[in-house]
């Protein structure tokens, strides 16, 4: 069969379209598992507040503080107030067949846990930056919430014991677990992590 160069023209668009398109399909198998391989972990609980009180270096509540808690808790709430620390690593410095990637976190859907009680979600309000040289970057969640609607059934000596043990003086995150979905920019637009990541103070996790 003799081929014309009107034949010939629809073949060449169609290799170079073929060929772009594998190129394209490359770089992004090459991008999805770079950029999900940053890792998470909570640093920490700071300035917390119990119906406004400051728990910082407490291990108990004094006569006044306590009175003003307990007068709230028997209206039937126990409002608690906190940042939550959560570090991020992102492990792609061009070293280890790895390629040199900026992160940049648009979503970051998570859900609270306390004590592996589901408790209030959210999201971050705007992108968040995690630069590719390993170092950590940390991000400060502010979490609201009413400690009865959540653990009414516990009575208020368990919800004070919680709340001194996130951000009395030997607070710890050890009681929390932060289930979260990122979502992270790319050139072929925003890829969300296949599943949720529980996120918890003993070592950093990621996909």
């Amino acid at each position: 069969m003799r081929t014309t160069t009107k034949t010939m023209i629809p073949i060449v668009l169609l290799l170079a379209l073929c060929a772009s398109s594998c190129s394209v399909l490359k770089e992004l198998g090459q991008a999805i598992p770079n950029l999900t391989r940053c890792s998470f972990k909570l640093q920490g609980v700071s300035d917390f507040q119990l119906a406004g009180i400051s728990l910082k270096g407490k291990t108990s509540l004094g006569f006044v503080d306590a009175a003003k808690a307990v007068a709230v808790f028997t209206r039937g709430e126990l409002p608690a107030s906190f940042t939550l620390n959560v570090g991020v690593q992102n492990p792609n410095d061009g070293t280890g067949g790895t390629s040199k990637t900026t992160a940049v976190m648009t979503g970051f859907a998570w859900n609270l846990r306390l004590d592996d009680t589901p408790t209030v979600s959210g999201d971050i309000p705007e992108p968040i930056t995690i630069p590719a040289a390993g170092q950590e970057t940390v991000i400060p969640l502010r979490m609201n919430l009413d400690l009865v609607k959540f653990f009414k059934d516990k009575g208020y000596d368990k919800i004070l014991n919680l709340a001194l043990a996130l951000g009395g003086a030997q607070g710890s995150a050890s009681r929390v677990t932060l289930r979260a979905t990122p979502t992270i920019k790319t050139d072929f637009g925003p890829i969300t992590y296949p599943g949720e990541i529980d996120i918890i103070d003993k070592e950093f996790r990621g996909k």
